[in-house]
């Protein structure tokens, strides 16, 4: 081996490490708090709302506003929920995420460089 790979093997990131560590590990429990019940609530209404279409097709055809049904309602319900969602999970990941992150690589971009 050269002298530069002997350097750069031995400040190395150990990404398995990096995975264990408790820095990591707390960045990963926040992230699947938020995104796990979310996404289980929101696979729960558009099955309610695909079911719903299949099965009470006279519900969903009931008229609220002229031409507007509840059927209707529902189909936008869930654009609005999907843009609902993202915006919530962008204000959570910089609020939250996206400091533990930075200070993640701050510490690994150190490590790298031999501080």
């Amino acid at each position: 081996m050269s002298e530069s790979t002997d350097a750069r093997s031995a400040h190395a990131i150990d990404y398995v490490q990096v995975q264990e560590s408790p820095p990591f590990r707390r960045l990963r429990k926040d992230h699947r708090s938020f995104v796990f019940p979310l996404a289980a609530l929101f696979l729960v209404w558009y099955f309610v709302y695909v079911l719903l279409a299949a099965f009470a097709p006279a519900f969903m055809a009931q008229r609220v506003w002229g031409d507007i049904t509840v059927g209707l309602l529902f189909g936008l319900g869930q654009f609005v929920t999907t843009f609902a969602i993202t915006m919530g999970y962008v204000a959570f990941a910089n609020r939250r995420l996206d400091p533990q992150s930075a200070s993640i690589r701050e510490t690994l971009e150190k490590s790298e460089a031999g501080a």
